[in-house]
């Protein structure tokens, strides 16, 4: 994540980081972290960084072409949202990154290998995945289900959630989270 940018759409909306922690729901020491480049944001923690700021998820990564109308992205071009080496965490690829005024957010996801003690991550806006590689574990705080190649599962916003790949191969997945209609009302305002 661009941490200048961060720091610098945090000033410019006059928001200090306790200010900005109550707006997004994040702590002050995570939110310095990021700023400081210590931390990268998942993507629920991105979603409501960027909604607090008022700015698209992309414009966070350092993407600002305002001309972007269509959008192809290369499998070999893909920009990494919050790139791992360890098997212990998420790695997020960007799909349509720069493009302006989406609707949606839609990302490839690499799961992390081994269950980790994380916490379930929610966010506003319906979510849709499809395993394009391996097996995914999709964990609810009620149950899990594993979902196998070219299976697929869509949950309402707000449900929480985690992921982990499971089996011999690394999974990926495509993963579209919808935005909010403008007119919702939301729970943090």
């Amino acid at each position: 994540m661009a941490t200048v940018s961060l720091r610098m759409l945090r000033r410019e909306n006059g928001l200090t980081l306790e200010a900005l922690a109550t707006r997004t729901g994040l702590t002050k020491s995570y939110l310095s972290k990021i700023e400081r480049g210590h931390s990268v944001p998942s993507i629920a923690s991105a979603i409501k960084l960027a909604d607090a700021l008022n700015v698209e998820v992309g414009y966070l990564f350092g993407q600002h072409d305002q001309s972007v109308l269509i959008k192809v992205d290369r499998a070999s071009d893909r920009i990494s949202l919050a790139p791992t080496s360890s098997s212990e965490g998420s790695r997020y690829d960007g799909i349509a990154v720069g493009m302006t005024d989406k609707q949606m957010l839609p990302f490839v996801l690499y799961p992390p290998t081994v269950e980790i003690d994380c916490v379930f991550r929610e966010h506003a806006g319906d979510e849709l995945v499809i395993v394009h590689r391996g097996s995914v574990e999709v964990q609810f705080p009620d149950h899990a289900v594993v979902l196998g190649e070219g299976d697929t599962a869509y949950f309402k916003g707000g449900i929480p959630h985690r992921f982990r790949s499971v089996g011999e191969v690394q999974a990926s997945m495509f993963v579209v989270i919808g935005a909010v209609a403008e007119h919702e009302p939301r729970a943090d305002r």
